[in-house]
């Protein structure tokens, strides 16, 4: 096994001083027919749920505009957004959506079915690795770990790029890990390698450089740290560099040949300028991360100290390769990495939840059944402590979200504490009869919080429904069937991220490009500049639709500009010209 063995320095081998683990921790937990089973219920709990909520806005909304455009027009290098140019991310997720609504029709579901699969093969994928890399009992906790966790439990749920991008890393991680075994056979270490290669460039496909920089960064530092150098000499670099180009590079000459303009602003404006400066408007502490990890692996924090020192415990493999400390380089250089950015949003340190979860996967095994029905106790406890403050949910709402809804959600926040709650005290009933290994009351440790995530997740829908606009769109489709075809419909200083997606039409922008001032600027034909341009447009066209603010709308009417009001809601408020 990997972690238990290791050579000096100078290539002789050295005896093992790493006391040899307890049988409980190395044992198999469960029968190939469990396993299964608890794959078939997960993937149950996981897939079941993706079309209960409407999309949010915003990242959800735009990339399903995306898919939905890149189908209906044929084009699949130029992604387009809401009918504009739009060079932020590559093109793959986009790709993705696209062949699922070819498959199974635009909707919810479909928008977030990608996502959902690289979630879920993220976690077969840490745990395979784990079992190979250890022992089947660390794979089985590694699973239960990252399943569990509400940091990849919802990420996984939403339609956002950090997920695709999270899970192709993850491969990339994980690939160089078993190709660096010991003992493995050169055309094995060879597949392993490709493999890695392949999916840094699907990686950067996803979204970005950040796909090959920050494994690479890693492999570096990992390297100066260990002085690992015969490390580089396995890594296959020739033909890996084959595979990386033959993967990544096609779709960038092809959208450069068709939009010359491209490379500028996806390398220099997307990927450095956005690193380095403020301008993106998403500033946070460099803390912000923090809290991210501290709640999005909560049922495991106890055991995280524990589980990092136990890594960096571990002593050579035979061929000098440390896997352990690449976990923890991993894990430590891309949540600084982020931590030090300008732009931040939550979802940004998804990357580092596998490496997380293999670190605290190959120490669960070994957790004391004392301290394990501690661990129980004190969830059990803070579950109560959270139900309670739950209650003041019912204090809180404005104008645009307003008090019922929270209400509302709070009524799923009782019912996915109260879930919990039970199997909580049911993974302290299977620990009482579980003799020999923690692991089967740590996996009704983690149904619980699987059970948790998904009944909050599910409940979130009534903030869904009420942001998307969907319960608009069924009177404005009505009025867009009923106008000519090319009647316009102006987005009048906002940019509505999920509406387009909903009535199934692009809109014109006005005044405020938002997030589309670079398609704007290469196609300023498509736009309307100022606001009293277009008023004048507005007064002196032909039939007309056009979306705004509630105040912007009594802005109007207060001049008694010619509107209809078809739909309305506390966000938005969608006219007709009469």
């Amino acid at each position: 096994m990997p972690f238990e063995r290791y050579s000096r320095a100078d290539g002789a081998v050295a005896p093992n001083r790493t006391p040899p683990p307890i049988a409980a921790a190395t044992s198999w937990p469960a029968s190939r027919l469990t396993i299964v089973l608890l794959v078939l219920a997960l993937a149950l709990l996981w897939f079941v749920p993706l079309g209960w909520r409407h999309l949010v806005p915003s990242d959800e909304g735009r990339y399903a505009e995306m898919a939905r455009e890149m189908l209906l027009t044929g084009d699949w290098i130029t992604p387009r957004y809401n009918g504009y140019k739009y060079f932020e991310k590559p093109p793959l997720q986009t790709w993705m959506n696209a062949l699922t609504f070819a498959w199974f029709g635009i909707g919810e579901w479909q928008a977030r079915l990608y996502t959902a699969l690289t979630g879920f093969a993220g976690v077969l994928v840490a745990g395979y690795t784990a079992a190979r890399l250890i022992n089947p009992a660390a794979g089985f906790a590694t699973a239960l770990v990252l399943a569990s966790a509400p940091y990849w439990q919802l990420m996984g749920h939403f339609n956002t790029l950090d997920m695709g991008l999270s899970f192709w890393m993850e491969v990339t991680l994980c690939a160089m890990l078993l190709a660096q075994r010991v003992g493995v056979q050169p055309r094995e270490a060879r597949r392993w390698m490709w493999l890695c290669w392949a999916a840094m460039a699907l990686a950067v496909l996803s979204k970005g450089l950040i796909g090959i920089v920050l494994p690479g960064a890693v492999l570096v530092i990992y390297s100066l740290i260990q002085r690992d150098w015969a490390l580089w000499k396995r890594l296959y670099l020739p033909s890996g560099l084959v595979v990386f180009f033959a993967i990544a590079t096609p779709w960038f000459v092809l959208i450069q040949q068709r939009n010359p303009e491209f490379l500028n602003f996806f390398f220099i404006v997307q990927q450095f300028d956005r690193y380095l400066t403020p301008d993106q408007h998403r500033p946070g502490p460099v803390y912000y991360f923090v809290w991210v990890l501290l709640v999005g692996f909560l049922p495991w924090l106890p055991l995280g100290w524990r589980a990092l020192r136990h890594a960096l415990a571990q002593p050579r493999q035979l061929n000098g390769f440390a896997p352990g400390k690449l976990l923890v380089v991993w894990f430590v250089f891309i949540f600084l990495f982020f931590s030090a950015s300008h732009s931040k949003l939550v979802s940004y340190v998804l990357p580092v939840a596998p490496a997380l979860a293999l670190l605290l996967g190959a120490y669960l095994p070994h957790v004391s059944r004392q301290a394990w029905r501690r661990h129980l106790i004190g969830y059990a406890v803070f579950l109560v402590a959270t139900a309670i403050g739950a209650i003041f949910l019912a204090r809180l709402g404005d104008a645009r979200t307003p008090n019922v809804l929270y209400r509302d959600f709070r009524v799923w926040v009782f019912a996915a504490i109260g879930a919990a709650f039970v199997v909580t005290l049911a993974a302290l009933a299977v620990l009482k009869r579980s003799e020999r290994s923690v692991l089967p009351s740590a996996a009704a440790f983690a149904a619980a919080w699987v059970m948790l995530c998904t009944i909050a997740g599910t409940g979130h829908e009534v903030f869904g429904r009420q942001s998307s606009g969907a319960l608009l769109a069924p009177a404005i489709k009505a009025e867009l069937a009923r106008l000519p075809a090319d009647a316009p419909f102006y987005s009048v200083a906002m940019l509505d991220h999920t509406l387009p997606f909903y009535v199934g039409h692009t809109m014109i922008m006005v005044a405020s490009p938002d997030e589309l001032t670079f398609g704007v600027t290469q196609e300023p034909s498509k736009w309307v500049p100022t606001l009293d341009e277009w008023v004048a447009r507005w007064n002196a066209g032909g039939p007309a639709l056009a979306e705004m603010t509630p105040d912007r709308y009594r802005d109007f009417a207060a001049r008694h500009l010619p509107m209809r009001v078809i739909a309305q809601d506390a966000r938005r408020v969608v006219v007709e010209k009469p």
